[in-house]
């Protein structure tokens, strides 16, 4: 494998660090919580104290004031156990991140430093039971009532939606102003009129909340706006890069996984007088899958440089995604197939890879959308200029 040069010897320890609190406070217990379909709040206080909840947090607001690697670290760890449990990429990248990024000062001094100790839990409430990648299509609205406003709608397919404390709220405050008419809003969940419906019944990450939210007359005041009102569409798609990066960090890091455990696997089954892995399918297989797996790890790790920069572009992170999406589906589909009958079985990891994975070509935008994206690009590109990548 090439050497990955983002991280230093600090990064490099943290990971350690890490690697333990996921064998010791997660790996033993996943599966119960699959059963579950939920984690415990206990392991978010746990996750705190440790210092592996929004590491980019600045020290004022009771953060460590990291750099973003460690959280990509906390993340890789995560899905390197295949714990696709605990909802801590919502909760650091996204919401964390909406809240540094456009909250108030009040803001930012109220959900930050609980956040970060475990004690308040994040979630983004986006999609709508009409409204998925189409942003601009979302119903539900917030009217204004004298200095506050009352939110009604509904929210589906939300990461953290039964333990979450505070969301990050897409809402319409002007029905007849397309995209200029979205709003945020940051809305504590102990607030009337909220309800959580129930937690659903996925596919994979069964470990995972995603739940329907409700809200019926939410009484919020004006101060609960995040940034600024008719701002919220810019403001979603400012932040569309980093989500996407995300998910590429997560395919990446899953499919160098499954490639492991497979080898892994095949070097001690046997079958016709000798180890799986002695059959020619196999090697090529999986000779196929490294380099692919290589490749991909390379184009996210610069797409993680660029981004540390502030350079990472829409387009780019669209590529991205797209490219480790695919890949992470092929490897776990691959992956099986070598296992046989036994990856077919819920005791074995890559049937639970198989089955987590194939939510990562429509998180954070389908693959389609981000077809869409690149095409744009590539062809307004011959008219003089790169595209606009808003969706």
């Amino acid at each position: 494998m090439i050497e990955r040069s983002l991280f230093s010897e600090e990064h490099n320890m943290f990971r350690e660090t890490v690697r333990r609190f996921m064998e010791r406070e997660v790996v033993p217990f996943h599966a119960q919580w699959e059963k579950d379909g939920i984690v415990p709040r206990e392991l978010w206080l746990k996750a705190g104290e440790a210092g592996l909840l929004c590491c980019t947090v600045p020290e004022e607001y009771g953060g460590l004031g990291l750099d973003y690697l460690f959280d990509v670290v906390v993340f890789e760890e995560l899905w390197r156990v295949g714990a696709s449990g605990p909802g801590f990429l919502i909760h650091t990248d996204l919401v964390a991140t909406y809240i540094l990024s456009f909250g108030t000062e009040e803001q930012k001094r109220h959900w930050l430093p609980k956040m970060v100790k475990g004690e308040a839990i994040g979630s983004l409430g986006m999609t709508e039971p009409h409204a998925g990648s189409d942003l601009k299509a979302i119903r539900t609205r917030a009217t204004r009532d004298g200095d506050d406003f009352l939110i009604n709608g509904q929210k589906v397919f939300i990461s953290n939606g039964q333990l979450c404390d505070v969301i990050v709220l897409a809402t319409k405050t002007d029905s007849a102003a397309g995209a200029k008419g979205v709003t945020l809003f940051l809305v504590d969940t102990h607030t009337e009129g909220f309800r959580r419906g129930k937690n659903l019944d996925k596919l994979g990450m069964h470990a995972q909340d995603t739940s329907e939210l409700f809200f019926d007359n939410v009484r919020v005041p004006a101060s609960a706006i995040l940034g600024e009102e008719g701002r919220g569409f810019q403001q979603m798609m400012t932040k569309l890069a980093q989500e996407r990066l995300a998910q590429a960090v997560r395919s990446a890091t899953v499919t160098e996984t499954v490639i492991g455990w497979t080898a892994d696997y095949t070097a001690e089954r046997k079958a016709f007088g000798q180890t799986v892995a002695d059959f020619q399918n196999t090697q090529f297989k999986l000779a196929e899958l490294q380099a692919e797996a290589v490749s991909a790890r390379v184009l996210t790790d610069k797409c993680i440089e660029l981004f540390m920069q502030g350079k990472l572009d829409p387009v780019d992170a669209a590529i991205a995604k797209m490219i480790t999406a695919n890949l992470h589906c092929k490897a776990v589909d691959e992956c099986l197939q070598l296992h046989g009958g036994w990856g077919y079985m819920w005791e074995y990891p890559i049937c639970r890879a198989y089955a987590d994975a194939r939510i990562i070509k429509i998180a954070g935008g389908s693959i389609e959308v981000m077809k869409m994206i690149i095409a744009r690009d590539l062809f307004s590109s011959r008219k003089g200029g790169r595209a606009q990548a808003a969706e």
